[in-house]
This record gives structure tokens, C-alpha cells and sequence, in this order.
């Protein structure tokens, strides 16, 4: 699967005004539900059991929050880039200004982990990082994450 599968412009998220690691959660939910045609709370509990197990912020003010989703046919790909860090837990106490969520089908075991590692990669570029953080656009953040 390639990341270009799973994330178009329209799955790119800029500037979301939340204040909490919470509220982050619930608008995301809340987007990503209406591009996959799902509830958006079925969305919300997924990430938040997740978070309880561990943050899913793993430094450099970046954030990989993921689930797996019985209603779900095929995965999808968020990016989403705060105007202002938040706290979110992370595995350096940074706030967390990137995000990338990944949603797949409840059966998509290897797939999943798949997609994760490689989109794990991507974001632990610190250069490709901070190019993401100078980008303004939508295609500008796609022509980054597809090359």
C-alpha cells in the first residue's frame, strides 16, 4: 500500500483551533468520520482507547494516533498541522503541532502495521518534518508526503 492510496488533499487538515489533546481528538474524529462515511464517535472512543494505552506522540512535536475500525472497507490517511502546539503527552513532553492519523478495517492486521511503519518513517524525518511545518497548502503537504 502506498501512502498516496490512502491520503489526498482533501484529507489534509490545517489549523484546527484545539486547546487540548482531547479536543484534538474529537475534531479529528469528527473530519476524518465524514470522509470515511462513518460515526464519528465510533471514531473517537477507537483513538481514545488507543491513547490509554500510551500516547501516540513520539517527539519531535509529532503524533501518529491510529485505530482499527470494523466499518471501515479500505484505510485512510489524515494529516493534520495545528497553527498552535498543543500538549499531548508525547515520549519528550513536546507539544504536538503534527499529526498523521491512520484508520483501517478491523481485518487489515498486517496492512495496518504496514502503513504505519512506513508513515512512521516519513515522520521521523526531522527535515521532512520541518518542511511540513514551512508548507501552507494542501498540495504543497501531499507533494512533500508522496515523494
Amino acid at each position: 500500500m502506498k501512502l498516496s492510496d490512502i491520503l489526498s488533499a482533501d484529507s489534509v487538515l490545517l489549523a484546527p483551533k484545539a486547546k487540548s489533546k482531547r479536543q484534538l481528538l474529537q475534531d479529528i474524529s469528527e473530519f476524518a468520520a465524514q470522509k470515511a462515511h462513518i460515526d464519528s464517535r465510533t471514531v473517537f472512543d477507537t483513538l481514545l482507547e488507543r491513547e490509554n494505552l500510551g500516547s501516540t506522540g513520539f517527539g519531535n512535536g509529532v503524533a501518529l494516533p491510529h485505530g482499527r475500525l470494523t466499518e471501515l472497507d479500505k484505510a485512510y490517511a489524515f494529516f493534520v498541522k495545528l497553527a498552535t502546539p498543543i500538549d499531548y503527552d508525547a515520549i519528550d513532553n513536546k507539544p504536538v503541532d503534527i499529526l498523521f492519523l491512520l484508520l483501517s478495517p478491523e481485518s487489515s492486521g498486517a496492512d495496518h502495521l504496514t502503513a504505519l511503519a512506513q508513515i512512521s518513517r516519513l515522520l521521523k524525518d526531522k527535515n521532512l518534518v520541518t518542511k511540513l511545518r514551512e508548507a501552507e497548502s494542501q498540495e504543497e503537504i501531499l507533494a512533500l508526503l508522496h515523494n
